[in-house]
């Protein structure tokens, strides 16, 4: 069985963790930048990098010791190469360099949204290809079938701004803190959802893609007036979200011929709302819902180092030579979906 370490860099989390190819996580190194960026209301990709350099060497040193190992244990090391913001995924990336030539093991290049896509079979042995992805989060939201490693068919995503993005920008407009996604799940908790008029994006609309500009800026403009609570904005918010999502995806299955499993990852899938719309939506299609655990699903080594093992048990290493990527779609062949700041 095959012993890997992932580390990952790709925004604010800076992680380390040990996977072996039977599913066993062996170790798993975590620290978050919330004190580096809150005074911001958002990640400061320069702040970011910095911290990501300080804290990854002894984040390794600690994954290594919790697991029992040395790096002579390790079989690959695998990194997040992209997409990202490049500074943070370039330290991730030229430390898994320079581990990989110091030990002579190989190196994996993971694409960060892979990891993602992938994360739900590491807590699910049962878990087989293909089956429906709904990737979100902060810089993404969409919908792909997953047919194997590196086989992904985008068939929609958002032609403006991504779900967590417009979580992220509602906690800032209503004074919530930051990180935002789980500051308007707990304000939601106690608002009514039906207290503001909040537009649905999209929705019924003859095309599968998604769209969240329009809802954020209603959010600003609902705000601005004073009428209404904090925590019924963020509510109401968060039930558009929530229909949107719904609509979307419906549109989408009523297209296609549906895998036997819809699953949910991405930082935003460990919102519970959303994950009980999802189970209830592939309860009525008749499909079997999949999400990984609440910490697997935002930034973390173990995804990429799962990622990593799913790939090396394919013979698929990289070379030293590999570009860190801001940009690197999954699936690269998709029809471009329309939107100035369509997202890939």
């Amino acid at each position: 069985m095959a012993i890997i370490l992932g580390l990952e860099s790709s925004c604010d989390e800076t992680a380390a963790a040990i996977v072996r190819s039977d599913r066993t996580i062996l170790s798993h190194a975590l620290a978050g930048q919330e004190d580096h960026h809150r005074a911001f209301g958002g990640v400061v990709p320069e702040i970011a990098a910095r911290a990501h350099a300080e804290l990854m060497t002894p984040l390794v040193e600690t994954a290594l010791a919790d697991a029992g190992l040395t790096l002579n244990d390790v079989d690959a090391i695998a990194a997040t190469a992209g997409p990202g913001l490049i500074g943070g995924v370039m330290v991730g990336l030229v430390t898994a360099k320079a581990l990989a030539m110091a030990s002579g093991k190989p190196l994996i290049a993971v694409n960060h949204l892979e990891g993602h896509a992938l994360s739900p079979r590491l807590i699910d042995a049962d878990l087989e290809f293909p089956y429906l992805l709904l990737l979100v989060s902060g810089g993404h939201c969409q919908l792909l079938r997953v047919n194997g490693v590196g086989d992904y068919k985008r068939l929609s995503t958002t032609i403006d701004d991504a779900v967590g993005e417009a979580f992220d920008k509602t906690a800032k407009i209503l004074g919530l803190g930051f990180p935002g996604g789980p500051a308007v799940e707990r304000a939601a908790a106690i608002g009514n959802a039906h207290n503001v008029p909040l537009p649905r994006p999209l929705k019924g609309a003859d095309e599968p893609h998604f769209s969240f500009a329009g809802l954020k800026s209603a959010v600003l403009r609902a705000h601005e007036t004073g009428q209404y609570r904090v925590e019924d904005i963020a509510a109401s918010f968060q039930l558009a979200v929530i229909d949107c999502l719904y609509d979307r995806i419906t549109y989408t299955l009523d297209r296609i011929d549906a895998p036997p499993a819809l699953v949910v990852a991405g930082g935003v899938a460990a919102n519970v709302p959303i994950r009980k719309m999802l189970e209830k939506l592939a309860a009525q299609r008749g499909m079997r819902f999949v999400a990984p655990p609440l910490w697997l699903c935002t930034d973390n080594g173990a995804m990429i180092a799962w990622a990593g093992a799913e790939r090396f048990g394919m013979g698929l290493t990289d070379g030293l030579d590999f570009v860190a990527r801001p940009r690197w779609p999954l699936d690269p062949h998709a029809t471009p979906a329309r939107g100035a700041g369509v997202k890939a």
